[in-house]
């Protein structure tokens, strides 16, 4: 058996000794004594049966094995710390208005600084709790774990001296299987307690049980209104015991008033972490130190639509496993999400045996999916986060109608409500009006509609320069598995759109001779970013420098100097620029730069050396700059003399301004989409980069 050994140090006597105690109502030591009634040899009986007792539920119960694990893990490893909403946070939900806010200010449907509770701590004060929350965010995970706890008696943190009993609900399917009196005793009775019929009568009416029913959300729906109706006579008679259930939020319809209810907050970063380095704990991944490596990795920018799916743990769990296989998270995240997808339509559904409703007779996954990219391309498009109930019932009857091969007997408007109860892809935010869960599920599932509706060149002339639909062009480059060759080509005939003006070509053609016949250590693109960059983007050079090797003391020295002069010629409300320049340029193909012999005229040491003499002149708070007209014109007058440039070119518009920001951003898109591309061929993207940053003739 699984655990065996482990078990063995865990279920100590003592502990087997208190669960006797609370099945004969009188502690281990009064047992012993009480030879007249209970003999050694019925102790024996008892105490083997307790034994029995804690390892099946630990071997049962105490350990993980989803998504196709070979081996299962125990729970208490990877076992991290849960947090639930307190209920004003849950009525927050309950405003779509607030959603909205909510969503727009941090890409999330929780509010940052929400106050929730300790998980453990409510369960210890509740005596009837209602556990909510979507698929895989480890309700059931934690009804398991307070069941574990309770086993462990006074070593344990439940705080309650009672056997806790763990039901599955979906275990009713008929009517006649409604009894969880009967689902007790068979508990008890393959343990090999005696006469457990009437123990369990005795233990439910001294209120000696902590009952944990899971997955209310999973009994058959024809059976539903039963189970609830039983689980309200069950509390009814036997409320002295304590109670635990868990349910999906879609399918629960607060008609348990006994019961506090409380949802299962978004995991934060420390959770995140938590889990990672619970979960990697291995001899072998301590020594390299793994769990720090994938939080680390899972930290960077490229990252992000990844970590936002950590925020469960079943998806959590997903990025644990890619990244055990591989020692990193792909670079095609259209692989990534599809898995988290078909995880949510298939492997999960399949574990928990959803699929086994009529509802889903004749709709496949294939169905599905295509089923969910119309619905989350067509809000995509026009901005919708949140759909209301009609219009997504009639989203699915038009498909059902639409679609020839598609089954024509299912009902819109159960279809939602079975994808919404079971599979968590759309979820209901407040009455009536759904989202998706994840703003990088409808990014991807956006992406798939265009790949396959060969939408390929709208998305290029209606959204390139749209920061928005930035994640769906690299989902899509990834899910071209032809090559995205004419794709790439298409962004770059389009960027060039928005070099329009004498001093933007002047501004490109001044970073093309600067930088020609000079070291040949990084390629042409990358030195006309660094061009451009210094020529335009005084506000970030900071940080840019920052951003490649702590050896560039020289530089350091010149972005020490042009900090002074940030006010010159450079409005400071338009930055986007400067972002978009030191993003371009960090992800080429520079990396780290140890001199600056990119330049055909530039002499660093000299420029410094004059900057130098000037610098200590300079005001030492930031405000009264501008007022130094003096002393920035110096600074301005040094910088670009060094570097060649008429200072003119730099005295951009408005306009001019955001159109070399969108063809910066375009330019640093186009090299994005190129790495998270399945396939690209090396001519055609040598060409683009020799042509990047560069004004081409039509």
């Amino acid at each position: 058996m699984f655990f065996s050994e482990a078990l063995a140090s865990k279920i100590t006597e003592e502990v087997v000794k208190s669960l006797v105690g609370i099945f004969i109502g009188e502690s281990w030591d009064k047992v012993s004594k009480l030879g007249y009634i209970l003999d050694k040899k019925a102790q024996q009986i008892l105490f083997n049966a307790s034994h029995k007792y804690i390892q099946n539920y630990t071997e049962r119960h105490g350990c993980l094995k989803v998504l196709g694990m070979q081996e299962p893990v125990e729970l208490e490893k990877v076992y991290t710390s849960v947090r639930f909403l307190e209920r004003l946070n849950i009525r927050q939900f309950e405003s779509i208005e607030n959603l909205e806010k909510i969503y727009r200010q941090n890409r999330s449907f929780q509010p940052q600084n929400t106050l929730d509770s300790n998980g453990l701590q409510v369960a210890n004060e509740k005596q009837y709790l209602m556990v909510l929350g979507g698929p895989g965010v480890g309700k059931s995970t934690f009804l398991r774990k307070m069941g574990l706890e309770a086993l462990k008696g006074n070593e344990g943190e439940y705080l309650h001296k009672c056997i806790p009993v763990f039901i599955d609900l979906k275990r009713f399917e008929s009517k006649q299987e409604i009894d969880t009196k009967q689902a007790i005793i068979e508990e008890f009775s393959i343990c090999g307690f005696p006469d457990a019929e009437a123990a369990t009568e005795k233990l439910l009416n001294s209120g000696k049980l902590l009952i944990i029913l899971d997955g209310l959300d999973e009994v058959p729906g024809k059976v539903t209104n039963d189970v609830i109706d039983h689980i309200h006579n069950f509390c009814d008679k036997y409320d002295r015991n304590r109670f635990i259930i868990s349910c999906r939020t879609a399918a629960y319809n607060h008609n348990f008033l006994r019961f506090t209810d409380v949802a299962m907050a978004e995991f934060s970063n420390a959770q995140i972490k938590q889990f990672i380095y619970n979960w990697f704990q291995s001899e072998s991944d301590k020594k390299i130190d793994t769990a720090a490596k994938c939080w680390e990795l899972l930290q960077k920018p490229e990252n992000a639509g990844a970590k936002e799916l950590a925020n469960t743990p079943l998806l959590l769990t997903l990025l644990c496993l890619v990244y055990h296989r591989s020692q990193n998270f792909p670079n095609n995240r259209s692989v990534l999400y599809s898995k988290s997808l078909r995880l949510f339509l298939e492997e999960w559904a399949a574990e928990r045996r959803i699929m086994r409703e009529a509802i889903y007779e004749g709709l496949n996954t294939e169905y599905q999916e295509i089923l969910l990219s119309q619905i989350a391309h067509s809000g995509f498009e026009i901005d919708q986060l949140f759909f209301g109930k009609r219009d997504v019932v009639d989203k699915i009857r038009f498909f059902l109608q639409d679609n020839l091969n598609a089954p024509k007997h299912l009902d819109g408007e159960k279809v939602l409500t079975a994808i919404a109860t079971h599979q968590g892809i759309l979820v209901e935010r407040a009455e009536d009006v759904f989202s998706f869960s994840h703003l990088t599920l409808q990014e991807y599932l956006t992406a798939q509609y265009i790949v396959d509706n060969f939408q390929i060149e709208t998305l290029v002339n209606h959204h390139l320069a749209d920061r928005r639909w930035h994640e769906v062009f690299q989902l899509v480059a990834g899910l071209m598995r032809g090559g995205v060759d004419n794709f790439l080509l298409m962004m770059e005939a389009k960027a060039q759109k928005y070099v329009n003006t004498s001093k933007l070509q002047g501004l490109l053609r001044w970073a093309e001779e600067a930088t020609t016949d000079t070291s040949e250590d990084y390629n042409l693109s990358a030195k006309r970013a660094t061009a451009l960059f210094l020529a335009v983007a005084r506000d970030s050079v900071l940080d840019f420098v920052t951003l490649l090797s702590p050896k560039l003391s020289s530089i350091m020295e010149i972005t020490c100097a042009l900090n002074f002069a940030r006010a010159v010629n450079y409005p400071r409300n338009k930055n986007s620029t400067s972002r978009a320049l030191s993003d371009a340029f960090s992800r080429t193909v520079v990396k780290r730069l140890d001199d600056f012999r990119i330049f055909k005229y530039v002499e660093f040491k000299t420029v410094v050396t004059r900057l130098n003499k000037i610098k200590n002149q300079a005001p030492r708070s930031y405000e009264p700059y501008r007022a130094h007209k003096g002393f920035n014109n110096r600074v301005s007058n040094i910088w670009f003399s060094s570097l060649n440039l008429n200072s003119d070119l730099v005295n951009l518009s408005n306009e001019e301004l955001d159109a070399l920001d969108n063809f910066i951003y375009i330019n640093s898109l186009i090299v994005r989409c190129k790495q998270a591309a399945v396939r690209v061929s090396s001519k055609t993207w040598s060409e683009i980069e020799n042509r990047m940053l560069l004004v081409q003739s039509n």
